[in-house]
Order: structure tokens, then C-alpha cells, then sequence
């Protein structure tokens, strides 16, 4: 059933979505690495594939940057059971380079966005157990080593100092 946001129909989404925040790396992905990908959405420039990845049926959406706009993107009465968000982000540590690859193994959110949904007040989140040993074993299976721990979720991407005056033009 399509929304506001998207123009999708049920069945055209797979049942699990790679989401990363960028429609264009979201088009470039199902491009690149799906077979026979189809545009199934491209509301507000927020570009929706699916295809097929080594015979199994896989969808990408771009997200967008924040909680307020994945929870848009995310909000879903097509069938989907696994959402996998990928893609790029910073890091407090010194631990993590360039290009490696991190699993969240929960996630804290300044966001009031969860709250707002579903009136769930815990200060982590935690991802599906089955569906993070499943992306532990692809990794190990393809040799890529993993970060594993928590993140953390803002809704600021460039954070000001407080006593700074914001600047409006």
C-alpha cells in the first residue's frame, strides 16, 4: 500500500531493504550489484530497488539523514522482516578507519523518536539478535573483520557548541 512517501505497491519491496541515507547510493548499489533491479519508488527523490543479490530477492532505499526521515522511509506494511542500514559515519574513536566495517550491537538515540512511535523509553536500542549473528557469519564468511558495539543516533549532523548563536540566512 503506497504512502505519502513512497509509491510503492505490496509485493514490490523483498523482505529484507538495505538502507542507506543516500537515494544516490541507493541507486548505485542496485545498479552495481543487483540483477534485474526495478525501480519501485522515487517519491521526493528517495530512490527504492529491488532485485535480486546471488538469486535472492533484496531491496535498497535510501533513508535519508536522521531519525525523522528513516522513520518515514522505514515505516513499512509491505512485508519486510530485516531493515540493514548501511552506509557511511563518523566515530568517536580513533578505532575505527576508514572503510571498516562496524555492526551495532545497540543504538543510543537523542531522538524522541521512539518514544513518539511506540512509547518505548530505553535508552538503547538493540538490533534483532538472529539478524546481526547472520551478518557475523556472512562477514566471517567473506573474511571481513568487524567493530562491533554501540552507536549512537543524533538528529544533528553538524553539532554547534551551546552557547553558539546559530546563523540563519
Amino acid at each position: 500500500m503506497s504512502t505519502p512517501h513512497n509509491r510503492a505497491e505490496n509485493g514490490d519491496f523483498a523482505k529484507t531493504v538495505l538502507m542507506p541515507g543516500d537515494p544516490l547510493r541507493a541507486k548505485f548499489i542496485a545498479e552495481t550489484f543487483l540483477e534485474d533491479p526495478r525501480l519501485v519508488t522515487d517519491v521526493r527523490g528517495m530512490y527504492g530497488y529491488t532485485g535480486t543479490y546471488q538469486g535472492r530477492p533484496i531491496s535498497v532505499m535510501g533513508s535519508g539523514m536522521g531519525m525523522p526521515s528513516i522513520g518515514i522511509y522505514s515505516y513499512t506494511q509491505y512485508g519486510v522482516e530485516n531493515i540493514i542500514r548501511i552506509g557511511s559515519a563518523g566515530s568517536y574513536t580513533d578505532k575505527a578507519k576508514l572503510f571498516d566495517v562496524v555492526l551495532a550491537t545497540g543504538a543510543y538515540s537523542e531522538s524522541n523518536y521512539a518514544v513518539t512511535q511506540s512509547g518505548d523509553t530505553d535508552d538503547i536500542q538493540t538490533p534483532s539478535a538472529a539478524l546481526n549473528d547472520a551478518l557475523r557469519a556472512s562477514a566471517k564468511a567473506a573474511g571481513i573483520p568487524l567493530i562491533e558495539g554501540n552507536i549512537h543516533s543524533s538528529d544533528v549532523f553538524y553539532r554547534q557548541p551551546s552557547d553558539a548563536k546559530p546563523t540563519y540566512w
